[in-house]
């Protein structure tokens, strides 16, 4: 396994009565995707919620390579690479694609905003060079001719792609998928894997992938963390996961009385 990019240990996460999740690891190697899969209400989300930040964990630690970041906000973790999308989409549908593509470059800048007020040489150079990025993630998940197109108007699997160019525009260093195949038919997905794989080499990115497609979970990823009422029952990789008798069990029903 590659130098592990994040390291979660001993993850708790309550709501009120409610243990989401009890005593969770999850590392994530440099370069590698991981995916973590479970029967629904398996503790997915909540622990992709956690490592973002957007969820305050009770219990355990996370690390950012070298950053230890149990305690940082969501914007302070993103300022770290740390990069997500979301089951729903969250796209500016009133915004062209380009538009909702800069956003994801703006994460990144580092100029004092009187800049961009007073639309400064610094203001409008920065635009530029943010707008030329943009342009190249739009062209890399295949939507560079729809630029000026409003994303309202996209079908559903392109308003996907949309999102996932967003947030490779951000330059993550580990991006969190939370089932970025859902709602998408059998093509749509089979051109996400293969979308998902080349990010992956071409911006060198650490993945984790929530995902409830198994065919696209086997095919894509180095290691897989099995969850079911919020507890690791498994990891490993794929294939020793699909002939794992608990991840049989959780997924189809123990048949013992």
């Amino acid at each position: 396994m590659a130098e592990p990019l994040l390291v979660c240990t001993d993850v708790g996460v309550r709501f009120g009565g409610l243990q989401a999740l009890s005593g969770v690891d999850l590392t994530a190697g440099t370069d590698e995707i991981t995916a973590v899969i479970g029967p629904n209400g398996a503790g997915k989300t909540t622990l992709i919620n956690a490592v973002s930040g957007m969820v305050q964990a009770q219990r355990g630690t996370f690390r950012l390579g070298t950053d230890d970041i149990t305690r940082a906000q969501p914007h302070e973790r993103s300022r770290l690479g740390l990069v997500r999308t979301f089951q729903n989409l969250e796209i500016f549908s009133n915004m062209t694609l380009l538009e909702n593509v800069m956003t994801g470059c703006h994460a990144r800048l580092r100029v004092a905003p009187w800049h961009s007020l007073l639309r400064t040489r610094t203001s409008r150079a920065m635009e530029k060079a943010i707008q030329n990025e943009a342009l190249e993630v739009l062209d890399f998940v295949g939507l560079f001719e729809l630029a000026k197109y409003q994303a309202r108007d996209l079908p559903f699997g392109k308003q996907r792609l949309l999102e996932l160019a967003r947030a490779l525009a951000a330059r993550p260093r580990l991006l969190l998928l939370d089932e970025p195949a859902a709602g998408l038919n059998m093509s749509e997905t089979q051109l996400l894997a293969d979308l998902i794989l080349r990010a992956r080499e071409h911006f060198r990115l650490s993945i984790v992938l929530v995902e409830h497609d198994m065919d696209l979970v086997m095919r894509i990823s180095d290691q897989v963390l099995v969850l079911c009422f919020g507890q690791v029952i498994s990891r490993g990789a794929p294939a020793q996961i699909q002939r794992d008798p608990q991840v049989i069990a959780a997924y189809l029903g123990d048949d013992e009385d």
